[in-house]
């Protein structure tokens, strides 16, 4: 089972997931936002990339996409990129083999509603929810997905983590080729609406760009 591990374990361990990408023009960081699309954090998450001509990554809830079609549309027409993180955000130690794969196509399904999914030459993005994935389950989505893990995880969620820790923490971890996590969720809301708007600037002035996986 996988949650959060160090970098050289998880690297060396778990290969076949991606947890950082290699770069070798200008300097980039990807950024990633999990668990929405949500009227209420998402459409200003899309301002704030566009500030910084920034574009990114959205790991989509399928039941979210089903309530709100018209935000997970804002995020394709501004030229992000969606991947699947299951249709109820489910825990995999929670749920047997069958019912949580069946819970991620159901997820694929919602991201293929519209005319505006990306039908791109890469592999489908897939983030299990809370980073819970088994060895069986790594071989299955292999197979169709590229399972994407992270190099920084922001914990913006964590309404205990006071939000300038979580800004000066970001800021230390991240690098050239970074895949850095964010949450366009209610729970990381004050975390996040403090950290995102300093991050871009910070690494923006420093001549980073911002790319999707």
């Amino acid at each position: 089972m996988i949650q959060r591990v160090g970098s050289i374990v998880r690297d060396k361990i778990f290969p076949s997931l991606t947890w950082k990408k290699e770069v070798t023009h200008k300097p980039t960081i990807y950024l990633t936002f999990d668990d929405g699309p949500i009227p209420e954090i998402t459409p200003w998450v899309l301002d704030q990339l566009n500030q910084y001509d920034a574009k990114a990554t959205f790991f989509c809830v399928g039941d979210n996409i089903n309530k709100h079609p018209d935000v997970y549309h804002q995020v394709l027409k501004n030229g992000h990129r969606v991947g699947n993180h299951t249709q109820n955000h489910l825990q995999y130690w929670k749920n047997s083999y069958s019912h949580y794969l069946e819970n991620v196509k159901k997820c694929d399904e919602w991201l293929a509603s519209n005319t505006l999914f990306q039908i791109t030459s890469s592999k489908p993005l897939f983030r299990p929810p809370h980073g819970q994935v088994g060895k069986q389950m790594i071989q299955t989505l292999n197979k169709e997905y590229e399972i994407i893990m992270w190099h920084v995880l922001t914990r913006d969620y964590n309404k205990n983590f006071k939000k300038e820790k979580c800004l000066s923490t970001a800021i230390k971890l991240t690098e050239d080729g970074s895949i850095v996590v964010f949450h366009d969720s209610i729970k990381a809301e004050k975390n996040l609406k403090y950290v995102l708007p300093r991050f871009l600037e910070y690494f923006s002035k420093k001549g980073y760009v911002f790319a999707s996986l």
